[in-house]
């Protein structure tokens, strides 16, 4: 049994993540939520996910005896600053996403956890994506052969009041859900010899924020686009990922049909295509439906604590997609090792 706390009630993901370990009483023991800020305690407090935990603040939640993980679910600009905390208390992490604007101090959060041998779960969901596996799976066996194009795209439309909270983060949407999409184009493609960024601001509604977010990743023979849209209509149903190599293609579309939908895959061959090139030839391979966003996540966390499973994703895996994002954002540059 894992002694578990969670601190902060503010990132959009904080409700569903306490929901999904409370699912769970034979692998999570909950013992409480750290909110110190009662505006957030007034506003979240209620929701049923918290109902019967214990508030408290974040000394007294790191001072439980016997505390094994804790979720950081504070506001994006905050969690690594709260997640050092953790770390040095000796208490493994799962640390919600992106991982802060300054890779200085998310460098020096991964190089304690490693000295302390502490597990430094990132929150990227689709990394879980059943779709998203299979995909992956078929780069790594080289059944698409070699990849050479991949078009990552996690739009929506957000109302005017979000986009204008979103203004304090460097790159605006890139940062808060294209953060996502680089992930999952280091995952297929490795990492880029360089990151161009073409962030721009529609101005829409009078709202001076970074909405309209797109980046290239530039490799040896390959090349990897990123878009994070804030003013696109029915964007979220358009969220897609597209892998294509030289012996087939997949395309995920919609990456995730709704928070308990299923994804659906398209994969076409070359056999398939030949003397129909200007046919729609494909098949829909099937995927098993998502019934909880985060279930194989936490489940995954559970099992590095306990069971002594690896990581699958390093602490400079971790720290490489930091550093692309912040390139994709427009903030800095990217260097290949």
């Amino acid at each position: 049994m894992i002694k578990i706390g969670q601190i902060g009630m503010a990132h959009d993901h904080a409700e569903g993540k306490m929901s999904c370990v409370r699912k769970f009483p034979d692998v999570f023991e909950i013992v409480g939520i750290a909110e110190e800020n009662p505006e957030n305690i007034k506003k979240f407090g209620n929701r049923d996910c918290y109902r019967g935990l214990p508030v408290m603040s974040v000394e007294e939640l790191l001072s439980i005896p016997g505390l094994d993980a804790v979720m950081v679910e504070t506001k994006e600009l905050s969690l690594v600053r709260i997640g050092q905390k953790c770390i040095d208390r000796g208490i493994h992490i799962h640390l919600d996403k992106p991982a802060g604007g300054n890779v200085k101090d998310f460098e020096r959060l991964l190089c304690d956890a490693g000295d302390k041998n502490l597990i430094v779960q990132l929150a990227y969901m689709y990394r879980y994506n059943p779709a998203v596996e299979y995909c992956l799976d078929a780069v790594k066996s080289g059944m698409l052969g070699e990849i050479f194009r991949v078009h990552a795209v996690m739009n929506t439309y957000h109302p005017p009041e979000k986009r204008a909270w979103m203004k304090p983060f460097p790159g605006g949407n890139m940062f808060y859900l294209g953060c996502h999409m680089v992930d999952l184009v280091l995952l297929m493609l490795g990492f880029p010899e360089k990151i161009t960024s073409l962030c721009k601001s529609t101005g829409f509604d009078g709202v001076n924020v970074v909405d309209m977010g797109f980046a290239v990743f530039e490799y040896k023979r390959a090349i990897a686009t990123v878009e994070a849209m804030s003013n696109d209509i029915n964007g979220y149903g358009r969220r897609s990922l597209l892998v294509c190599g030289s012996k087939g293609t997949i395309e995920i579309r919609p990456l995730e049909g709704s928070y308990n939908g299923q994804p659906t895959l398209a994969l076409s061959f070359k056999e398939m295509t030949t003397g129909r090139e200007y046919t729609d030839c494909k098949c829909i391979v099937p995927m098993p439906a998502v019934t909880g966003r985060y279930d194989k996540m936490m489940l995954d966390f559970a099992k590095m604590i306990t069971e002594g499973k690896k990581n699958p994703y390093s602490y400079e895996y971790e720290l490489e997609v930091q550093k692309a994002l912040l390139a994709a954002c427009g903030v800095a540059e990217y260097f290949s090792n």
